[in-house]
């Protein structure tokens, strides 16, 4: 088990994504993932009440509404930990004090629960002041509507100074920090926001941390790609760099045994105030490969060979971006 940061929030060093329930997983599937992943020790639930406002048709509190009905249905409520977000639920859009208050009270009516264990602000808003914002999260935290709070796509710099003004005005800090952050993708995760984890003992929960899929393997050309639910997700990735990091992936699997999203995974958990990388199943058969990485220790120098190959993606990916600013 690994703790959140400086929380009493003790999980399976994985969380389960909820981003595909009630998109691609209908609820009965939902349910079906939900029950194996508890099956097989997983507690540590992420969702968003955003998800999946992107999808046709859908509204937001898609995902939320499926995790409801099976916490009622299943009576697992005290068993597993729940972190949900706030600002892009189409009807709750931003961080100002009145939105983050019904905004909260409609995800809790979704999860069909009297608590919230981890409240995350989903994205910065800048139009609010910070204050006010943290002094919301604070408020939800004092009524016991919401147990620990967490930060989600913030720059260092506004981790900081919501830090600084929860410490100067005793509210309740973040002991959560969501970034993206993968074998493909390490940066602004590891120059900037690492540091700031550290610092103030933020416990680390990537997402997209198999890159959509890409660090799956079941991508290697981008006619794989093409029409899948994942294209518009995973198309970035496609260098040949990021090819080359999953022929690395697949080295390292094959010699463990395992698959390639395993090693993935234990690659993240390998690293410093990560906790628990967040990998989503839109069915139960995907579930053993991610519950595998828990158990798979990687050796100093396989991190090391990853690390090279990824350090590549990141080099190429600065020089583009220089390159383009010129």
């Amino acid at each position: 088990m690994a703790t959140i940061g400086t929380s009493a929030l003790d999980v399976f060093p994985l969380a389960l994504g909820g981003n595909t329930f009630g998109w691609t997983s209908d609820e009965a599937t939902s349910h079906q993932v939900l029950d194996a992943f508890v099956a097989g020790g997983g507690d540590f639930i992420d969702t968003a009440d955003g998800y999946s406002a992107w999808a046709p048709g859908h509204s937001g509190g898609e995902s939320e509404t499926v995790i409801g009905s099976w916490l009622k249905s299943r009576g697992r409520r005290d068993d597993v930990v729940i972190g949900t977000k706030v600002s892009q639920h189409p009807q709750f859009r931003g961080l100002s004090a009145t939105n983050v208050r019904a905004a909260a009270e409609a995800s809790l009516r979704r999860l069909q629960t009297d608590h919230i264990d981890l409240y995350y602000a989903h994205f910065d808003d800048p139009e609010v002041d910070l204050a006010e914002t943290v002094a919301a999260f604070d408020g939800l935290v004092n009524t016991g509507k919401v147990r620990y709070v967490g930060l989600s796509n913030y720059s260092a710099e506004r981790v900081q100074q919501w830090v600084s003004i929860a410490q100067g005005s005793g509210y309740a800090a973040p002991v959560a920090l969501q970034p993206h952050y993968n074998l493909v993708s390490r940066e602004p995760f590891e120059g900037q926001l690492a540091p700031v984890a550290a610092q103030h003992q933020l416990g680390v929960v990537p997402y997209f941390s198999l890159a959509s899929g890409f660090l799956t393997g079941k991508y290697r050309t981008r006619e794989d790609l093409a029409g899948s639910d994942r294209e518009s997700f995973t198309a970035k990735y496609f260098t040949d760099e990021g090819l080359r990091v999953v022929e690395q992936l697949d080295r390292t699997a094959q010699a463990h045994g395992v698959a390639l999203s395993t090693v993935a995974l234990a690659w993240l958990q390998s690293k410093p105030t990560v906790v628990a990388p967040i990998a989503s199943a839109r069915n139960p058969e995907q579930l053993a490969d991610l519950l595998a990485s828990a158990t798979v220790d990687l050796a100093v120098d396989e991190v090391a060979a990853l690390d090279a190959f990824s350090d590549e993606v990141t080099r190429t990916a600065a020089e583009r971006a220089s390159e383009s600013a010129a």
